[in-house]
């Protein structure tokens, strides 16, 4: 038997994003063609965990990442 995933349509995430955004809220968005629900592909995986540990260190720890990544735009930060 297999499982059929459901995904969330790129609407829905877009609503999130524009909702978190009103309510001034640090958010990005960032759509990636090809992927689906869970990403595949290693260059989307790696650039996702980069930006979500720049993203959190700015946020909670204030502190800089070692590596040299250069972050996407958040919007409402700063």
């Amino acid at each position: 038997m297999y499982a059929v995933l459901q995904v969330v349509p790129p609407d829905q995430a877009r609503k999130i994003y524009q909702a978190l955004k009103a309510k001034e809220l640090p958010v990005a968005l960032v759509e990636y063609q090809g992927e689906q629900h869970g990403f595949r592909k290693v260059e989307n995986i790696k650039f996702t965990l980069e930006q979500q540990m720049v993203f959190f260190a700015r946020l909670v720890g204030h502190f800089k990442v070692a590596d040299e990544i250069v972050p996407i735009k958040f919007d409402n930060f700063d």
